[in-house]
């Protein structure tokens, strides 16, 4: 959520440890190990990544947790989620649509009258479709800090997601709807407000009866307004220009980024919604298929993934191996997220404690780090 194109989209403590049948044994150097190590040598902070499979999981972690005292990272501390957060949304409007309570089809217009519209947009020719894959061509305008000094002044700033919209509609679309392909926060805030019209209960609410408890994910949790984060975790930090680290850990960022990017987890729940997800458990086949539907991305992305493709909240993205991966990464300050899973149970999931802003080519470096992760995870136990 924060202004880069990734993030848009968008002392060393080395521990390694193996998991199977219950039995814990130590693997220093493994190829998880390097990869990982092969992120914090890109300038993060701190990293922590979780690879399971049939045969067990495998955790690794680089870096610290914290640069002031040098604490390791915890091997399954929490974490802001960013945009992995919009697949939990996702899979709560599409519960809808199965039980018809929500159309694809419909209107934005239809759920939310007069709150798309000024400076060519229109929402009685957006779908829920369109909101859903990043073709409605909203224009996003998130605020972020480009700074230590903006963020220290603004991280206590309460920004609602109607507010969001609002600073959407002063912009021109990027394009009539479904005529192209861009990423939109924006977007996601208003399936967040149709989720609560459509159900007369907060959109978080409805993700907690309909996900979080049914698969007792006891370590995802949307943090409202409290700004901190529960413990253990790795503090963020953000990359600004021509300065140091910057603790970000403490702020309402994730009230901000709401469903569009809200909330805390861990690797552990992570990897258990996801696969129960791309498992066929908590949508219906038709649905399912519906969210697997993909059109390629568009603009700098594909050139930043290349054949990367994109459903109704989830992407998909080849392996080097063959095949594909489903996956959806998130970035808010302070952390970057990234994953992947396959159909046959494999997963694989980086959480690192540093948003590079300085430069591109920086954040490049990261990005394409932690999807060697992924790649070299899933290919490795093919």
């Amino acid at each position: 959520m924060t202004r880069t194109l990734l993030t848009a989209i968008l002392g060393t403590a080395l521990a390694t440890t193996a998991l199977a049948t219950g039995t814990s044994v130590a693997q220093p150097r493994s190829e998880l190990q390097r990869d990982a190590d092969a992120i914090r040598a890109t300038g993060a902070v701190g990293v922590q990544a979780r690879v399971s499979t049939k045969a067990g999981t495998t955790t690794a972690v680089s870096g610290v947790a914290d640069v002031r005292t040098g604490a390791p990272v915890p091997a399954d501390g929490f974490f802001r989620t960013g945009s992995s957060t919009k697949t939990f949304v996702a899979t709560v409007i599409l519960q809808l649509v199965g039980e018809r309570k929500v159309s694809l089809d419909d209107s934005v217009e239809r759920w939310l009258p007069g709150v798309v519209k000024g400076n060519g947009n229109d929402g009685r020719r957006i779908t829920v479709r369109n909101l859903l894959q990043h073709t409605s061509g909203i224009h996003d305008d998130i605020p972020g800090p480009s700074t230590a000094a903006e963020y220290y002044a603004h991280r206590y700033d309460v920004v609602r997601g109607s507010e969001l919209v609002r600073r959407a509609m002063t912009h021109q679309p990027d394009f009539q709807p479904g005529a192209g392909w861009n990423y939109s926060n924006t977007g996601y805030v208003l399936l967040s407000m149709i989720t609560e019209r459509a159900t007369g209960r907060g959109w978080y609410d409805e993700v907690q009866a309909r996900i979080i408890r049914p698969l007792g994910l006891r370590d995802t949790y949307w943090p409202g307004l409290r700004a901190g984060i529960r413990s253990p975790h790795a503090k963020g930090y953000q990359v600004y220009p021509g300065q140091n680290p910057t603790d970000v850990t403490i702020g309402r960022e994730a009230y901000m980024a709401g469903g569009a990017g809200g909330f805390i987890t861990t690797t552990a729940d992570q990897t258990k919604f996801f696969q129960a997800l791309i498992g066929g458990r908590l949508l219906r086949p038709a649905q399912l298929a519906a969210m697997q539907r993909t059109i390629p991305v568009a603009g700098q992305l594909a050139e930043i993934w290349p054949g990367a493709r994109d459903g109704l909240g989830l992407f998909s993205r080849p392996l080097s191996c063959g095949g594909f991966y489903w996956t959806h990464n998130g970035d808010i300050l302070g952390y970057m997220t990234r994953n992947g899973f396959t159909t046959d149970g494999r997963s694989a999931v980086v959480s690192v404690s540093t948003e590079p802003e300085d430069s591109f080519d920086h954040a490049l470096a990261q990005d394409k780090a932690a999807a060697n992760l992924i790649d070299h995870a899933l290919c490795s136990t093919h």
